[in-house]
Order: C-alpha cells, then structure tokens, then sequence
C-alpha cells in the first residue's frame, strides 16, 4: 500500500533537514576571525622560551652583568693625563742676592703628560714627561729664558697588604660571581615557566574535560525531560511531575555555562605565558590541546629525586655562589689585617738649559761669562740619554695599633661567612622535605585516579539501574535525577584527579631543578629570621 505525503509535509521536513546540517556545520566550523591553534605540552613550552615577557626580562641580567664586570676591570685600564699651565709671579726684593732692585718677576710656561696604571699584582706605576720654560728679571740666572725637562717613572709595589687580594680585584671577582648568579636566575625563571605553563596545558585540558563531563549531564537531563514530557502526553505522569526534570536541565545548563567560562579563563592564563602581546590576534585565536590528559601510572624514585635536587637547583646553587661571594670578602678582609709594606722605587731623567745671559755683572762690574747655549733639543737629549739620572728606593710601613676597624670588619665577616655556612644546610634540608612531599602527593594523586575511576565507573552502573527502575514505574524521577548528579560529580572528580595527578607530575620533575615558588628557600628563611 502506497501512503501519500502531503506537498506541505514534504516541505516542512526538507527545510528541517536543510536547518539541520547547517546548525552542524555552523557548530563544526568556527566563527570568522576565531583561529585555533592547535598545540602540544612541548610546543606550549617551547613558544614559552621563545616569547614570555618574564624569560625575555631575565634575559637582560646576564647582559648587565657582563657590564658590571667591564666595569670592574676598567681599573686595568691605562690612564692617560696632560695639563699646561702659565704662571706670572712677581716677587719683592729683600736684599741684593734677591736678584733684582725692587722685584723679581718671573714668568713659567710648564707642560706635562704622563700615563698611570693598575696592574692585576696590585702595583701602580706612573710615568711622566714635564717640560718648563721660564722667563725671569733676576740678574743672577745664568739662562733667561731657562728650558727644562725631565721623565719620571715611578712603581710601588705592595708587600704584604693588597698583595694577593684588593679591593679592585675583589670588585671583580664578586662581578664574576654575580654574573654567574643571573644565569642561575635567567635558568630558575625559564624552570619555573616550564612547569607554570604544564600546568597551565592541563588545566586547560582539564576544563574541556570537564565542560564534557557537564555536557553529558545536560544532555541526560534533557533526555530525562523528554522522556517525562511523553508520559505525559500518553497520561501516564502528571504534568507537575515534570518540573523537577525542567529543574534539573536548568541546574545542569548553569554548570556548562560555569564550565565554559573556566575554559576561556584557563586559555587566557596559557595564552599570558606562552604568547608575545605582541603576536596577531593575540586575543582572539582559541588553544586547542592535542595532548590528551589520560592517565599513566610512573614509577618515582623519591630518594634519587632528593640527591638530583641537593646537586642541580638553582636555589641551592643560588646559596653556594652567596657562600664563594662572602669567602672573598672574607679573604679581603683578612689580609686587610696584614700590616701595609709598600716596596717603592723612583727613576727620574733631568735635563736643563736656555739662552745664556750675558752683560756686565752688578756684583763684580766685569763681564759676565756666557754659559754654554743649550737649546731645548740639548736638553732633551739629556733626559733620553739620562744624562743626569735620580735613583729613589724605599719601603714604607703602616700598621694600627690597637683593635682597628679591619680587625672588626674580619670578625663580623667570619661570623656571617659561619651562619650562612649553616643556612646552607638547613636549605638541604628543606629541598629534601619538599622533594619527599611531593613525591607523596605524586602516590596519592595516583592512588586518587584509582579511586575516582571506580566511583565514576559505580556511578554509571548505579545511574542504568535507576534508570530502569524508573522505566518499570517502581521508582520515582527524585533517585534518577540523584544519581545523574552523582555521576556528574564523578565524572569531574575523575577528571581532576587524573589533571591533578598530572600536575604532580610537573611539579615532581620541576622541583628537582628549582623551588616551586619560583624563589629561593634560603632567601625565605634569611627573611623570615629578620
């Protein structure tokens, strides 16, 4: 027999299709300009090095450093000095050897340039070349103008204080350690990004998960609902009684909506660390984890996992570069205790000459007996030659008497150097207390997995036997809806303990390399005792 569709009916079921696979392409395909970027832990992690804003400032640290210690070894540096002067004194007569009636008047050109330098044994030296001219009224000069020049080189070398160890070379070592402590920080951060972005990635995956798990509920409500709605129609369930399933899909409703929003807030706390501000579309593209959160049970040495964190994190390295920074200054300090003996020694090269004075001398009234003419050439082949040479060798010696101030430096110093010595310690402690926590959190997030899956698994068992009891009329829709809720509840405690499991894991392999904190247990504890 051949049933004929109405022209009306046939219409209205093609547009209800047509509606149909368009809703789901619209639900397949995302809005305009929404992009989705599909990505795994490691890539989130990579892109993390690559771009956060907080890796990218620390970055900065060991440049800086780099300066410091350029600075600290500008003291090697030559210096190099010149200066010219002119002077014009006029000086009175006090008897007839002053040279002149009533006043002397003598006028001086001087030029100087010189170098000086520290050198890395603790000696300075300082080598000068001065050249006079000088014009004068005295009538006893045997040269007017006289011409002078001389070179000069000087060293003093310390004996006993300074020897080994100053403050130059002190500054540059501690700039050394310094350097060395920005990289451990720049690793710390980059170590404490890591594990904030895994644990950002599973959260993210967690919330899909859950809003899964709160979808399902919605989509059993729903199912629940219709169901009553055609015992009504057919009369087999009073029309009030429905109420409850409306409430029910509501309640459940609220919880996707909740679910959906910590979706985004997960993808923006990911987004925040993984991405440059900068980057197009900073805002508007969506995260999509590949790396689904499924459970695998790992096997943790706890007691490898504290001789791995006392060797290599960074906060304990932190404290053993604190630890050789004080032991320099506790060097410096003690040899400041030594007495200062400085070795010294001079070289200086004269030469001098002018034009020679001739005339009549007031003393005798005979003529005066030129000298012999020595221009400036003359007399600087004196002083290359050394024609006229000044040795200087001499020691000095300075010492307190009584207790000074480096013997009180020394001993606060030593008792510091001591304390921290001890700190050290009680920071091996902590990192093996903390390392051994979460190793246990790793065992009982597992253990939590278990537990949670056979809850979840009892759950649905429990809701298929309420429901059919509810079919068969010997149970009422209040025992559905209850276990429906209970299901829904163990399906997110499944899905947290199994990201929390995950997280633990994170956390297990980051706090062998650096302090969950971000920051330094001994930085806490020096706090904390003050």
């Amino acid at each position: 027999m051949r049933v004929s569709i109405p022209r009306a009916l046939q219409i209205f079921v093609l547009l209800a299709l047509a509606t149909a696979v368009a809703g789901q392409a619209a639900a397949q395909t995302p809005p305009p300009g929404n992009l989705i970027k599909r990505l795994s832990v490691d890539d989130a992690v990579r892109l993390a090095v690559e771009q956060n804003l907080g890796i990218e400032i620390d970055r900065f640290n060991p440049q800086i450093q780099d300066v410091a210690i350029a600075q600290a070894l500008s003291y090697r540096v030559p210096t190099f000095t010149s200066s010219l002067n002119n002077v014009s004194q006029n000086t009175p007569s006090s008897n007839i050897l002053s040279g002149g009636t009533t006043q002397v008047t003598d006028t001086i050109t001087t030029t100087q340039v010189g170098v000086q330098q520290l050198l890395p044994t603790g000696a300075s030296y300082a080598l000068l070349w001065n050249n006079g001219r000088t014009s004068t009224t005295n009538i006893f000069n045997t040269y007017n103008p006289t011409v002078n020049s001389y070179v000069s080189f000087n060293v003093t070398q310390p004996l006993f204080r300074n020897l080994k160890i100053d403050n130059a070379r002190r500054t540059v070592q501690v700039a050394r350690k310094d350097r060395d402590a920005a990289d451990l920080q720049l690793q710390q951060s980059i170590y404490a990004t890591t594990r904030n972005v895994k644990n950002a990635y599973w959260d993210l995956a967690y919330q899909i998960d859950n809003l899964k798990a709160q979808q399902q509920s919605l989509d059993l409500a729903k199912r629940l609902l219709a169901d009553n709605e055609k015992r009504v129609q057919i009369g087999t369930m009073a029309p009030i009684d429905i109420v409850e399933a409306q409430s029910e899909v509501a309640r459940n409703e609220e919880s996707v909506i909740v679910a959906e929003s910590g979706i985004e807030t997960a993808e923006d706390r990911l987004r925040s660390l993984i991405y440059n501000p900068a980057t197009p579309d900073f805002w508007r593209f969506t995260i999509e984890p590949t790396d689904s959160m499924n459970f695998t049970a790992q096997r943790i040495d706890v007691d490898a996992a504290v001789q791995q964190a006392i060797a290599n994190r960074t906060d304990i390295q932190l404290s053993k570069n604190n630890l050789a920074k004080s032991e320099i200054d506790l060097k410096y300090l003690n040899n400041q205790l030594m007495p200062e003996i400085n070795a010294q020694a001079a070289f200086r090269s004269n030469g001098t000459g002018g034009l020679p004075v001739t005339g009549i001398s007031p003393l005798t009234g005979q003529p005066i007996i030129p000298a012999p003419d020595r221009p400036y050439n003359t007399v600087l082949g004196d002083v290359l030659t050394s024609q006229y040479p000044t040795w200087t060798f001499g020691l000095t010696l300075s010492y307190p008497v009584g207790r000074s101030t480096q013997q009180t430096n020394y001993a606060r110093a030593k008792l510091e150097f001591q304390q921290e010595q001890v700190q050290m310690r009680n920071l091996e402690l902590q990192v093996a207390t903390q390392v051994r926590d979460v190793g246990r959190q790793v065992l009982t997030n597992q253990k939590r997995v278990d537990s949670a899956r056979a809850a979840r698994q009892l759950a649905e068992r429990r809701l298929d036997a309420e429901e059919k009891k509810f079919a068969a009329g010997i149970q009422t829709s209040f025992f559905v809806f209850q276990a429906q809720r209970d299901l829904s509840q163990a399906r997110t405690n499944e899905v947290r303990a199994m990201s929390d499991y995950n997280k633990s894991l994170v956390d297990f392999e980051a706090i062998q390399l650096s302090s969950l904190g971000g920051g330094s247990l001994l930085q806490t504890a020096v706090t904390a005792a003050r």
